[in-house]
């Protein structure tokens, strides 16, 4: 989910912990678990400062090591003793308990995402992606917002946010029945497909799907109770093409590889030798596919520079690809010079 919804629902919980009773009865409980939880509610999400490195390292790791399970450990225990050392009249068992559903909380409303997260790991190392709640879910944020209003106009936090969860898990469980009826709908017309991956959008009637098939890559929304396909794609297995080899030596196609479970690819002769391109299906925005990955590589197959992320501009796209291509030119200098 999106770092406003977490924070949302790190409120909501400080508000469900208040029908604990150790909680309830002791200010510095309280206080030290609200602070748990509401760091618990952000920690797996640090990993956002792997961007400050670069794109590839932030996708291939982004809900990766963070999301899983040692990690959700890791954190509550980490989080509930640092909180102790501040407050140390606090009932540090009863913070921890209440940091580790914070942090748990978290990883699992993630999976619901199309993104997903690696949140078995290490015994599963797959992304776990359901595809039934949109990384920002309007009813989601404001079933929280409506419990927080009420809080502050002196409802009970504790009974409140009980039956607003409650409500949340009905919601939950509705939108897991939405998504599981749209993939059995394509399942029934591509009954042999390989792969159906499903995308929510912010509108509860409408979602994207990818339809893997033996022969093709079907591009889909399901809108008005049915699927209207939008582009059909042969797909094509990566082949063991040399300049396809060389491009999968580039850490950002690797990186996009790691995270990317429906793509095409395509290679094309330029002045300067070859572009390597892989366009991830499952983004469809407006008829254009914004996440992708660009390898150039000169005609000896040595790589010139590449880029993976979010592209919606294509002047923007060629200066980060330049910017790319000046840094690989600048470290070959040195390599020489040493």
């Amino acid at each position: 989910m999106d770092s406003a919804t977490h924070v949302v629902m790190g409120v909501g919980l400080c508000g469900l912990a208040t029908l604990d009773p150790v909680i309830a009865e002791n200010q510095a409980t309280f206080a030290a678990a609200a602070v748990g939880i509401m760091l618990g509610s952000q920690a797996p999400d640090l990993d956002t400062v792997l961007k400050m490195r670069n794109n590839a390292v932030y996708i291939k790791n982004h809900r990766g090591s963070s999301h899983s399970l040692p990690a959700v450990l890791l954190w509550s225990v980490a989080i509930a003793v640092l909180t102790f050392m501040f407050i140390p009249e606090a009932a540090l068992i009863h913070v921890w308990i209440w940091t580790l559903l914070a942090v748990g909380l978290h990883v699992l409303v993630d999976i619901f995402n199309a993104y997903g997260t690696k949140a078995l790991a290490p015994f599963k190392n797959r992304w776990i992606a359901l595809g039934a709640i949109n990384i920002f879910d309007p009813f989601l944020f404001g079933m929280h917002i409506l419990g927080i209003v009420l809080w502050i106009m002196g409802a009970h936090p504790g009974y409140t946010f009980l039956a607003i969860y409650g409500v949340l898990l009905l919601y939950y469980l509705w939108r897991m029945h939405v998504r599981n009826k749209i993939v059995r709908l394509a399942r029934k017309r591509h009954p042999r497909a390989s792969h159906i991956f499903i995308s929510p959008t912010i509108r509860w009637t409408d979602f994207h799907l990818v339809i893997r098939t033996r022969n093709h890559l079907h591009v889909a929304t399901y809108k008005n109770k049915n699927i209207r396909y939008l582009e059909s794609f042969p797909f094509e297995p990566i082949p063991q093409d040399e300049v396809i080899l060389a491009a999968l030596k580039d850490t950002n196609l690797t990186a996009f590889l790691s995270f990317s479970p429906a793509y095409r690819w395509n290679v094309e002769e330029k002045s300067f030798g070859y572009e390597v391109t892989f366009t991830d299906l499952r983004y469809r925005s407006g008829g254009y596919y914004p996440f992708i990955t660009i390898v150039r590589l000169n005609s000896n197959l040595q790589i010139l520079g590449s880029y993976t992320g979010w592209i919606y501009n294509q002047t923007k796209l060629e200066q980060k690809l330049q910017k790319s291509t000046e840094q690989n030119t600048k470290k070959a200098k040195l390599r020489h010079a040493t």
